[in-house]
Order: structure tokens, then C-alpha cells, then sequence
């Protein structure tokens, strides 16, 4: 079973920035993809960003390119979600995510964390 630490949520005023940080139970390179993902209530989980271990390629939601920037510590096995010019549509539960495959099982989840941007 993978296990997470997931930290940096919080409260912030439009505009400003938040650090979210996830660190995994396993080597970071037993993964094929890592990432953030959010959630709202009556949503669906959709991907905000994600990173490859190995190469660090990286891919973003267009409602955050510019804005946030994933970055990933092979040494920590962590990864990292800075996000700036925060905005109230930003606002959800933020959950780290760790994909081995396709294939069922092999998708793990971290607890979420709570952002919220007040206008």
C-alpha cells in the first residue's frame, strides 16, 4: 500500500500563493506519472497537473498554465504544487496522486488538502 504526507493547504485572498507538498511511501521512480489533482462538491476530480519521475515532463490543466508550476525531489520522493495568482474558483480539495498503470489497482490517492481563495 502507497502511502502519502500532503501539506501546504490552506487559506489565502485572491492573488496570492499557495505551496502544496506531497511525499510518497515508495521511490518516486516506481511510478509512471505523479500529480494533483481537485476536487469541488457534486464535481468530478479533475487533473490540475502532472509529472513524470524519470524525464520530469510535465502537464497542466489550461485554467492553471502560467500560474502553477509541479516540480518533483527524487531524493525526498516528494512533489510539489506552487501555485500563484491564486483565484476563488481555485478553491477545492486538492489530492496527490501516484499511477503505476492502467490498469485497476494500480492508481493510489492521498488524503486531500483543502485550498481555499477568498475574493
Amino acid at each position: 500500500q502507497v502511502h502519502f504526507v500532503e501539506s501546504g493547504g490552506g487559506s489565502v485572498q485572491s492573488g496570492g500563493s499557495l505551496r502544496l507538498s506531497c511525499t510518497v511511501s515508495e521511490h518516486i521512480f516506481g511510478f509512471r506519472v505523479l500529480g494533483w489533482y481537485r476536487q469541488t462538491p457534486g464535481k468530478e476530480r479533475d487533473m490540475v497537473a502532472t509529472i513524470t519521475p524519470g524525464g520530469g515532463s510535465t502537464d497542466y490543466a489550461d485554467s492553471v498554465k502560467g500560474r502553477f508550476t509541479i516540480t518533483r525531489d527524487i531524493s525526498e520522493n516528494a512533489i510539489f504544487l506552487q501555485m500563484n495568482s491564486l483565484r476563488p474558483e481555485d478553491t477545492a480539495i486538492y489530492y496527490c496522486n501516484a499511477n503505476k498503470g492502467p490498469l485497476e489497482g494500480q492508481d493510489y490517492w492521498g488524503r486531500g488538502t483543502q485550498v481555499t481563495v477568498s475574493s
